[in-house]
């Protein structure tokens, strides 16, 4: 039980990771405090809102690559991406071509684009 008289003082690392064995032991799992900065730093770099060389400070990174490492899509996204892009090459498919500009002669641009004109 945590006396509520005792003096307040800063959590160190020491004591945070001695918190975080207590915890593990208790749950089965094992977690680290990296577990947690890398977590945090997901999260932050995620954020539209948060710039990434804001979050590069946080982290102490220096060089902005390292901490674009957090910046990976996920799968989720990437099937979005994927399926979007084949939608806008299916209405560009679809789309007739513009017509020539004036001045060419239809002749030349068969010869050189068949019958796509």
């Amino acid at each position: 039980m945590v006396d509520p008289e005792a003096p307040w003082r800063p959590l160190n690392y020491d004591a945070a990771r001695a918190m975080f064995n207590r915890a593990n032991d208790l749950l089965g799992a094992n977690w680290t405090l990296h577990d947690l900065r890398h977590t945090a730093s997901y999260r932050l770099a995620r954020d539209p809102d948060m710039p990434l060389p804001d979050v590069q400070w946080v982290l102490g990174h220096a060089h902005l690559t390292t901490t674009q490492l957090y910046l990976p899509a996920s799968q989720d996204e990437v099937i979005e991406r994927v399926r979007a892009h084949h939608a806008r090459r299916a209405e560009q498919r679809d789309r007739p071509p513009a017509p020539p500009a004036p001045g060419y002669s239809p002749d030349s641009l068969k010869t050189l684009f068949g019958n796509s004109w």
